[in-house]
């Protein structure tokens, strides 16, 4: 256990949420003498959060249960522009109408699970920057507070300077994506007494433009606290897989997906992913990390459950559990293994295993189905596809009506008829 006096600092430390504070001291004597509010911001560019948002909501969670109030802050205004991130490529510019339909999606699918709504003292709030944003005059805003920021300092932000390194174009409306979110922890503070902004260390210049926007505007003292980035072993993001981001809306990624993500982690990551995305005890966390060979699989099982829980519910992660169990340790095929259906006369012609690889979603495209099966990788009932050019058809319907397709040994999906 560490040292500070507040009880969220000292889960943060315990479970490594910690990367860098402007100023630890201070922030614990105000965490401890009273309840305060902190918030976190997050992207509307989809209709889900994913993996990598886990960090984030994970840290507001230990700020309500430590008897804190969480802001929710969905960038409705700034997913307008999109931030300058280390990618080469400039976001996709939304409408107003998509922005607020993936708004809406997020809020009933990625954060109720975690967070306790209402209008109690520790209760979470979710509000929108376009409240405050949409309506800002420009010139009186440039007058009023572009003063405070220097081009300086702006370009010395390891984000900037990675797309200027790569002499990729930067334009001026990414650029004031970093002034729009320093006057997000402004507005926030005038509006609601919030203190303090968490995020993942890549974010640190722009939460930092915040806390100098409050200090050199309104002279109060404003907080910036940021978590580690998790990268995979090969330096890959967490989150990221080949076919595509691991959802937190079940809607858009299955619980059985979502639980086989978590079972198939690297073993080395087991100890450093049950404290930031369970509620185990540290003690439980402990024995569980120091696990050797094969008993290591028995950790990455009660990962996957608890995170699967934690975000599609208890009902879920044990029908994710049964499947796993069923399919990979009892030789049977779970209900709950992803299934599309395909019209009896089709099947009855026959379809191309490559075509069906890519409809079931075991591969996000045929030239990737293509390398499986030439890799040894493609099954149907668990017996080995030769040749690109295998036709499946109802002959390979088995008993229970279905055929089995799978991806390695680990994603399988089923083929119904109807």
């Amino acid at each position: 256990m560490s040292n500070y006096k507040s009880e969220f600092l000292n889960i943060l430390t315990e479970r490594g949420f910690i990367h860098q504070c402007s100023n630890f001291d201070t922030l614990d004597n105000k965490l401890n003498e009273s309840t305060q509010s902190a918030y976190i911001g997050f992207d509307a560019t989809a209709q889900s959060l994913h993996v990598g948002n886990l960090t984030g909501i994970m840290m507001l969670y230990w700020f309500q249960q430590s008897g804190h109030k969480p802001i929710t802050l969905m960038g409705g205004g700034t997913s307008k522009i999109g931030d300058p991130s280390f990618k080469d490529e400039q976001r996709k510019l939304l409408n107003d109408e998509t922005i607020q339909t993936n708004i809406n999606h997020i809020q009933s699918t990625c954060f109720k699970q975690f967070l306790s709504y209402g209008d109690g003292k520790t209760d979470a709030l979710m509000v929108n920057n376009n409240d405050w944003l949409d309506g800002l005059k420009y010139l009186e805003f440039l007058r009023d507070y572009g003063r405070y920021f220097t081009v300086n300092r702006m370009l010395s932000f390891d984000s900037v300077k990675t797309r200027l390194e790569r002499e990729s174009p930067l334009s001026l409306l990414e650029f004031n994506y970093m002034v729009m979110q320093g006057y997000d922890f402004l507005e926030l503070n005038r509006r609601y007494g919030t203190i303090l902004q968490m995020g993942g260390s890549d974010q640190w210049g722009n939460i930092i433009n915040g806390v100098d926007l409050g200090h050199k505007s309104d002279r109060t003292q404003l907080f910036a606290l940021t978590a580690p980035l998790l990268t995979t072993p090969d330096g890959k993001k967490m989150g990221k897989t080949e076919s595509g981001a691991i959802w937190l809306n079940k809607d858009m990624l299955s619980s059985y997906d979502y639980f086989q993500y978590w079972r198939n982690v690297d073993d080395e990551m087991v100890g450093t992913l049950l404290r930031r995305f369970t509620t185990l005890p540290i003690n439980e966390i402990s024995r569980l990390e120091t696990l050797q060979g094969a008993e290591i699989n028995e950790a990455k099982k009660i990962l996957a459950f608890e995170t699967t829980k934690l975000c599609h519910g208890e009902i879920s992660a044990k029908d994710a559990q049964t499947t796993a169990a069923k399919t990979f340790e009892q030789g049977s095929v779970g209900d709950d293994l992803p299934s599309i259906n395909i019209n009896e006369e089709r099947l009855n012609a026959g379809i191309n295993v490559i075509n069906l690889l890519v409809e079931t979603a075991l591969v996000s495209s045929k030239g990737e189905a293509k390398r499986l099966i030439q890799g040894g990788g493609a099954r149907i009932n668990d017996i080995k596809i030769e040749t690109l050019e295998h036709i499946i058809s109802n002959n390979d319907l088995t008993a229970e009506g279905y055929i089995k397709l799978s991806s390695g040994k680990k994603k399988h999906a089923l083929i119904k008829t109807k």
